[in-house]
């Protein structure tokens, strides 16, 4: 028998557990917000509790209030609930389908009970959905992973391989329209401080163009009183998806920022985020700036993460590997590798661990550590991983990041120059990404430019774990322009936070050597030959395909100035 309910113009068929609208259109909606629909109306007219709910929708599995809000928000988009009177929340209690104000006309007299997610005729039984699988379901969303509470929760080797089983779970959106819309709310200053309103207002201001840069998203920025100032946005006027909120406070001489995304029909709390910031020494404008990008960038890897991709699983190893960069030996980069490699070969379609693994690949070519063939070999299977991803996600931020450094690495500067500005389209904020903007131009012999680009980079001040490298890149601009002494504190700042590619090194003892600091230049070059054995004149530079004369007559006087204090010619 066909059992069949009628409601608000919709018809759902149990047993093809179908949504069709009133001229027979198919509603698409993923299985768990269609069981979860199935479950409400089987029980229409009673309150059903969130524990109800999650036990029907995810049977045998642990999950977060946040998957069933997830559910919920999808099937009041689907069948136009935005003022939720097909599905009441019950304060306190759960939810109701109200079956008089739907309208609801059931065709039979009962209901078969839902069978979630039932295999096909032909297929065998699913098998039992892992534990990890629950850490996947928490990792998919826009504004629900956290790398931390994902590591407390489970060993690096569970994640690793428990991810790779859980992906056909996952794929949940929070945006509701083909251009997601994101209101951005004036800061909030409780200080009643003339300065710390202006520095809020500024910071608002400053946020709202850099996300509008970002494409495939709407910005809705506050809107201007007359007298000055700026009221709260609308969100819900202007069909907001999500609203960015923050607060701003100053204590003695730090900023600090704390921002939330909110979402603009149920104000659920989605992601948080908070950003610090030293005055002492900083002008005002770097202050804004770094309060700016503080807040803009994460939020921009998380804009990203959603808009270009209906799976994005973020993998712990990935994060793990990751924190091994901000104080980088061979022993851990070879450690950082193997977790990557391991990974991804129980994860072998996961786009993150490819681009990580990518990315950790031409490091090693960076730095160095590979030798002869394994350079080429490193390069090569970089590329095919690259490549291989663009294919799945061609606009995904980490991705094109990746794909910029590959095309540096690999010395295609001006194709770098697009790639990196694809990727700068994605998140302004990256840092990482105008270091690269800069190693090109460095090549291509435009050194004040790529001294700007690196400059920039370090007024975002983000992402911090790769601060060593803008502030290599102003040192090794300064060189090249002849400035070693405008060169050292940079060069000796970039050593602080990584003491261990010992490139730094050789370009700090060149410095010392041309101002005459001698001892100093040999001290310096020690400490990188320590860091580097075997390295010589011959393979210290960066390799000369495609590289300008003016750069590479200028890198030959610098590594001249290195043999001065004491590297070996070959």
């Amino acid at each position: 028998m066909t059992t069949v309910h009628r409601f608000a113009g919709f018809e759902f068929d149990a047993q093809q557990a179908a949504l069709r609208r009133p001229g027979g259109e198919v509603v698409r909606l993923r299985p768990k917000p269609l069981n979860m629909l199935q479950f409400l109306i089987t029980n229409a007219g009673r309150v059903v509790t969130k524990q109800e709910l999650m036990e029907a929708v995810w049977p045998n599995v642990h999950v977060g209030e946040d998957s069933l809000f997830q559910c919920i928000r999808e099937i009041r988009t689907a069948i136009g609930d935005e003022r939720r009177q097909l599905i009441k929340v019950i304060s306190g209690r759960g939810y109701l389908f109200d079956a008089g104000a739907a309208g609801a006309e059931p065709v039979s007299d009962s209901l078969p009970a839902p069978a979630l997610e039932p295999p096909s005729p032909t297929a065998p039984a699913p098998a039992a959905v892992p534990p990890a699988a629950v850490i996947a379901e928490k990792a998919a969303g826009f504004f629900r992973f956290g790398p931390r509470s994902v590591a407390v929760a489970v060993s690096v080797a569970i994640c690793a391989v428990g991810l790779a089983v859980a992906a056909p779970y996952i794929g949940q959106r929070v945006f509701t329209q083909p251009t997601p819309v994101l209101a951005v709310a004036p800061l909030v200053d409780g200080s009643g401080d003339p300065q710390v309103a202006l520095m809020a207002a500024n910071v608002t201001d400053s946020l709202v163009d850099g996300l509008s840069r970002i494409p495939n998203i709407r910005i809705v920025a506050p809107v201007a009183r007359a007298g000055g100032g700026a009221t709260a946005v609308s969100a819900r006027a202007e069909q907001a998806d999500l609203v960015l909120r923050g607060e701003l406070q100053q204590t003695g001489k730090v900023w600090t920022l704390q921002a939330r995304i909110v979402d603009a029909l149920t104000n659920e709390v989605r992601w948080t985020t908070s950003v610090s910031v030293n005055a002492a020494n900083v002008s005002t404008a770097l202050q804004q700036s770094r309060l700016t990008a503080g807040i803009g960038h994460p939020l921009a890897v998380r804009l990203s993460s959603l808009i270009h991709s209906d799976f994005r699983r973020r993998n712990v190893v990935v994060d793990q590997a990751q924190a091994f960069i901000n104080r980088t030996s061979r022993e851990k980069f070879d450690t950082a590798q193997e977790m990557l490699e391991k990974a991804l070969k129980a994860d072998p379609s996961n786009v993150d661990l490819q681009t990580a693994l990518a990315a950790q690949l031409l490091r090693g070519v960076q730095t160095a550590w590979y030798r002869d063939t394994e350079a080429e070999v490193a390069e090569n299977r970089a590329r095919d991983l690259l490549e291989s991803a663009i294919k799945v996600e061609p606009n995904y931020m980490p991705l094109l990041e990746g794909y910029c450094r590959f095309l540096t690495a690999t010395n295609y500067f001006v194709d770098s120059l697009v790639a990196c500005a694809k990727a700068l389209n994605q998140d302004p904020w990256d840092g990482l990404v105008l270091f690269q903007v800069g190693m090109s131009q460095m090549q291509l012999g435009r050194f004040d430019d790529a001294l700007a680009s690196y400059q920039l980079a370090d007024s975002f001040d983000t992402p911090e774990v790769s601060r060593w490298t803008w502030l290599l890149g102003i040192g090794y601009a300064y060189i090249f322009m002849d400035r070693s002494e405008d060169a050292l504190p940079w060069l000796e700042r970039s050593i602080a936070v990584t003491p261990g590619t010992g490139r730094t090194h050789f370009l700090l003892a060149a410095a010392y050597q041309r101002l005459g600091r001698f001892d100093e230049a040999k001290a310096a070059l020690a400490a990188g030959m320590k860091l580097r054995p075997g390295t010589t004149a011959e393979n210290v530079g960066l390799p000369k395909k495609n590289a300008s004369p003016i750069y590479l007559s200028r890198a030959s006087e610098v590594v001249a100035l290195m043999i001065a204090a004491g590297m070996p010619t070959n």
